[in-house]
């Protein structure tokens, strides 16, 4: 149950900001990222990796396909 809420987070978050070209690094996005990861490991580990992904989102990171495991 409580992962739905955080799916329906992000999908408030897509909706909210669909007007803004994407400028993701990485494939799937990383609202997609945290949505499959949320999906798998629960609310609060797929969260966490989530804003792992989001740190690793920068000039300096990395680039490409990054799956959830």
């Amino acid at each position: 149950m409580t992962k739905w809420i955080g799916v329906k987070l992000i999908h408030a978050y897509r909706f909210l900001f669909a007007w803004l070209p994407s400028q993701c690094r990485y494939e799937p996005s990383c609202s997609r990222y945290t949505e499959q990861a949320i999906m798998k490991h629960g609310l609060i580990r797929g969260a966490w990796m989530g804003a792992q992904r989001i740190a690793r989102c920068q000039p300096w990171g990395g680039s490409g396909y990054d799956p959830v495991r």
